[in-house]
């Protein structure tokens, strides 16, 4: 039973130590790019898009299906770099364990 209690106290200290990094990774910011630096989409660590940047040289009624192309690829990226970053972060903890749920 003291086996027992050890394992749930070292369950919830990981458990406190994933929230603070989660908390963590919401600061934590990434860039995704396409067109040469021509889009740029800022990712944080929980993966949610806070910022798209268009050169305005991309901006072109006629060619509208190319930037949002561009879109999509640096935005695409960005998450890509979240995704890593936030594996990363969270392997620190469990030692490199896939946890269920998380999507790593």
């Amino acid at each position: 039973m003291a086996n027992m209690n050890q394992l749930m106290k070292q369950v919830q200290k990981m458990q406190a130590e994933m929230e603070k990094v989660q908390a963590e990774l919401e600061n934590e910011t990434v860039e995704g790019s396409a067109g040469g630096g021509m889009v740029r989409a800022i990712v944080n660590g929980r993966r949610d898009l806070l910022e798209i940047k268009i050169d305005p040289e991309v901006v072109n009624a006629e060619e509208t299906e190319m930037l949002e192309e561009l879109v999509v690829s640096a935005v695409n990226q960005a998450v890509e770099k979240a995704t890593e970053l936030q594996t990363e972060s969270l392997s620190k903890i469990t030692g490199g364990m896939p946890l269920p749920g998380m999507g790593l």
